[in-house]
């Protein structure tokens, strides 16, 4: 199964080797049918403190690493990241999509 692959802002990098990233989506209002926007803050790992506030970043699912940091940054403002220890064929990933 694939993983999901979110993108987001981020909004808080004062967490060692966690950032907190901004996700924004639009979804349409069932009854009239106006768009309306629905954010969500994740707790993501940046193992090398690279992220900013401000950054936009592509974060992806992966196994727990803390009580609420299950997600991974895969790429800092269209580059990608390396982290070590985990999937190497992320960031690649993410590139082709």
């Amino acid at each position: 199964m694939p993983k999901r692959v979110l993108t987001g802002r981020v909004v808080s990098d004062k967490m060692d080797k966690t950032v907190t990233v901004l996700v924004e989506r639009r979804v349409m209002h069932p009854l009239y049918k106006k768009f309306i926007r629905r954010s969500k803050k994740y707790a993501a790992h940046d193992d090398a403190n690279l992220c900013k506030e401000g950054d936009v970043v592509a974060i992806e699912e992966c196994r727990p690493i803390s009580k609420r940091k299950t997600w991974l940054v895969v790429e800092r403002n269209g580059e990608a990241v390396v982290t070590p220890g985990f999937s190497a064929g992320a960031a690649a990933a993410v590139a082709q999509a």
